[in-house]
């Protein structure tokens, strides 16, 4: 009987494996089909020359600006710099999101107040803190950082909020008549509860970072991936432009795929909602 039930399970697992393999190559296959299509129909656009070239660069002019920018440094240096300050900047808004959004879902008092003045604010582009930023700490590396700050703090906020208020309540009360209190009932019980939602909020708060990074590194000069988009507008090089979106493109891509994907497949994998 053991062996026939062993031979089961071995003939399902080996089903499974062929089942994904089987799903895994064709996704593969119609994305390189799709970026492949997507490479040649940009280039019969460039060299339809319906735009000038120095206007809609062409894939093989980009590929240039690709391998002479980080041949002689300056977009790795520039990449360097800014992930630098996205660090920092996304970092304190990770750590004060997550306050501000666990204080908001759980007390009405503070929900009323502050909840309502970050919900007003969320709506607000973070090219607005541009000015204050200057006003307040200058032309300096504090400033933009600030703006990173200002743009990413209360998509995190309203996420970790929305995690918070949908978190079942037979989980707390059952918390509750297990002993759970205080600190133990929010990092063993409403956290957990809320990891898909707050999930949610970090990503949306990541791109927002992103985007808040490219505003704030307009204030002034330094070489970051910001400045050198607004170096190649002025020289009218639309290669280098599209070369630095693309880098920030895989930049975000690589991120999200080395931290945000993992994480978001082990919740997923522990509430049952997908199946390695």
């Amino acid at each position: 009987m053991r062996t026939n039930v062993r031979k089961l399970k071995d003939r399902s697992k080996n089903q499974d494996r062929h089942h994904q393999g089987f799903t895994i190559r064709p996704t593969w296959l119609r994305r390189l089909v799709f970026y492949a299509s997507l490479l040649i129909l940009w280039e019969i656009l460039a060299r339809s020359e319906i735009w000038p070239s120095y206007l809609f660069p062409g894939p093989l002019d980009v590929l240039n600006s690709l391998i002479a920018g980080f041949n002689q440094g300056s977009f790795l240096t520039a990449a360097l710099v800014s992930l630098q300050r996205l660090a920092i900047g996304y970092g304190i808004s990770l750590a004060l999101g997550m306050i501000l959004g666990m204080l908001i879902g759980r007390i009405s008092f503070i929900e009323e107040t502050i909840g309502s003045l970050v919900l007003g604010l969320q709506a607000l582009p973070s090219v607005c803190w541009l000015p204050l930023a200057i006003l307040w700490l200058g032309l300096s590396e504090q400033a933009i950082i600030f703006v990173v700050v200002m743009g990413a703090l209360f998509s995190i906020t309203l996420g970790v909020d929305a995690g918070v208020k949908n978190t079942s309540p037979i989980y707390l009360k059952a918390a509750r008549n297990l002993g759970a209190h205080g600190l133990a009932l929010y990092t063993r019980v409403i956290l957990p509860a809320a990891l898909p939602a707050i999930l949610s909020g970090l990503k949306q708060g990541w791109s927002f970072a992103w985007r808040s990074l490219m505003a704030g590194e307009l204030l002034y000069f330094t070489l970051s991936l910001g400045n050198l988009l607004q170096t190649a507008r002025d020289l009218n090089d639309a290669s280098q432009i599209v070369a630095v979106m693309l880098i920030i493109i895989f930049l975000g891509v690589t991120i999200d795929g080395l931290i945000f994907a993992p994480v978001e497949r082990q919740v997923r994998e522990r509430w049952g909602l997908w199946s390695p």
